[in-house]
């Protein structure tokens, strides 16, 4: 699993909206309303690299409200909480 960690710049006035736009898209897994030079912060979950271009600049990017983003891909996870699993849950 690829995650991604994407800082979105919203139009103002458009933040709830834009955030719920965002949090609908397949792959979106989280979206956060955050203080400082960014709006918003969403968290993409794929199963591929090259599924981020169909993701981020492909349907996120187009999403209305959306400015401009800024996308950090994670190479690793230090947390205590086991995310695959969590997000396994149910799945056989």
């Amino acid at each position: 699993m690829v995650t991604a960690i994407v800082m979105i710049k919203a139009e103002t006035g458009l933040v709830p909206e834009t955030a719920t736009s965002v949090a609908a898209l397949d792959g979106v897994s989280e979206v956060y309303s955050v203080t400082g030079e960014w709006d918003l912060i969403a968290i993409a979950r794929v199963p591929r690299h090259e599924d981020l271009a169909d993701l981020i600049p492909g349907r996120l990017n187009k999403v209305q409200g959306v400015l401009r983003t800024e996308t950090h891909t994670a190479f690793r996870a230090y947390s205590d909480v086991d995310l695959e699993a969590a997000f396994a849950l149910g799945l056989e």
